[in-house]
């Protein structure tokens, strides 16, 4: 059986970075992006933070009241996922210059199957060293990389490499490597997995490899297995190229717990508009939409409706949420938060018969918006109620 080469690559500290590259006066300094901290009285999660961040505990989905007080000195700012997807897009078209086996795990990181396409530069590690190369060059931002002959031990690889670093598991050397590291990096094992383990005196991977299989399944079942073959340095699971968006979505926490239904409502036009503008970007339309609902005791609840004709049209989305939101029967409880998703897909390419000229128009309409906000932002053009929404936020 041929070698197999797989690469993990994670961009380091990948929104936090790209700022720091844009401000040079944030270089060396710590930086959060993720919601306002509103002096240690935010609500939301940190989204990525700089390395100097991390040295005083910040760590991503932090609330961010927490990292405030941890280091109040850092320079917070809002997430721009528009400008961070067009970085993305650019770093995967790099990626498929290596090699048209390319599976996207996030919007930062992805796998690579190199086993047939690193011949260009002689050696996988030096197609590793030319991917972070271009990748620097052409972006001026730094990745991790993991090269190893399983998926699982090349994304491991890369988490320790980190920050900017390359590390090459051999196949030789693949239980070597595996054998001392912590029980908690193996795929699926969790906190409570991980205490059940060291209860049972599994610390690392080495002590895992020591049971045998049948005990680990009658311990956890069917993910037993899983672990014995993880152990074990048997990973056979492929690079998979093609993966179908399920769903598209965004959601907003509230600063404060609100009854507030004309508030909401202009949450909900704000949060359609954004889903509405990355179906555009996807090409795509939807056929259900879904509204998610937490109140303020952190009950959820969500609501959907399924349609026949699939629209990415914001205010068919608007409609359509409005709906599910009139018949949710909040009572007297306040709200936390609110969101909206968008599934049931298909190709906005496609030629439906009998379109009418009012639906070419309102395409013209959300084909001109869209380039505006790709232009100038994508608060630059919207509603006037989700003009007075984001002006309630910023008061």
């Amino acid at each position: 059986m041929k070698d197999r080469y797989i690469i993990h690559i994670d961009m380091d500290a990948f929104f936090a970075a790209i700022e720091q590259r844009d401000n040079p006066a944030l270089k060396g300094k710590p930086v959060i992006v993720g919601a306002d901290p509103k002096a240690g009285r935010g609500r939301g999660v940190v989204s990525t933070c700089s390395y100097e961040a991390r040295k005083y505990g910040v760590h991503s989905a932090m609330p961010i009241s927490i990292a405030y007080r941890k280091c109040p000195q850092a320079a917070f700012l809002p997430v721009d996922m528009q400008k961070y997807a067009g970085i993305s897009k650019q770093i995967f078209s790099i990626l498929e210059a290596f090699t048209p086996d390319v599976e996207p795990v996030s919007i930062d990181e992805a796998f690579l199957d190199i086993t047939d396409t690193f011949q260009r530069f002689k050696t996988p590690l030096n197609t590793c060293a030319a991917i972070k190369q271009r990748v620097k060059q052409e972006t001026g931002l730094t990745a991790s990389i993991g090269l190893a002959p399983t998926k699982m031990a090349a994304k491991i690889a890369s988490g320790l490499s980190k920050p900017d670093g390359l590390l090459e598991v051999k196949k030789e050397k693949l239980l070597d490597f595996l054998r001392p590291l912590d029980i908690g990096l193996l795929w699926g094992v969790g906190k409570k997995t991980k205490d059940t383990m060291n209860s049972i005196g599994i610390y690392t991977i080495a002590d895992l490899a020591k049971k045998s299989k049948a005990e680990l399944i009658g311990i956890f079942g069917k993910n037993g297995a899983w672990f014995w073959d993880m152990a074990q340095g048997i990973d056979t699971s492929e690079v998979i190229t093609e993966h179908e968006a399920k769903s598209i979505s965004n959601e907003t926490t509230f600063d404060k717990d609100t009854a507030d239904k004309s508030r909401v409502r202009r949450e909900l036009a704000w949060l359609c508009e954004l889903v509405s503008g990355r179906l555009r970007e996807e090409n795509l339309k939807c056929r259900a939409l879904t509204l998610k609902i937490r109140l303020e005791g952190f009950q959820t609840y969500t609501r959907s409706k399924t349609f026949s004709s699939p629209t990415n049209f914001s205010e068919d989305l608007i409609t359509i949420i409005g709906q599910l939101y009139d018949d949710f029967e909040i009572k007297d409880k306040k709200i936390r938060l609110v969101g909206i998703r968008a599934s049931n897909f298909s190709d906005a390419s496609e030629q439906w018969l009998f379109k009418d000229a009012s639906e070419s128009k309102k395409e013209d309409v959300h084909k001109a918006v869209d380039k505006i906000r790709g232009k100038f932002g994508a608060v630059s053009i919207c509603r006037a109620s989700s003009i007075m929404e984001r002006q309630e936020r910023d008061n």
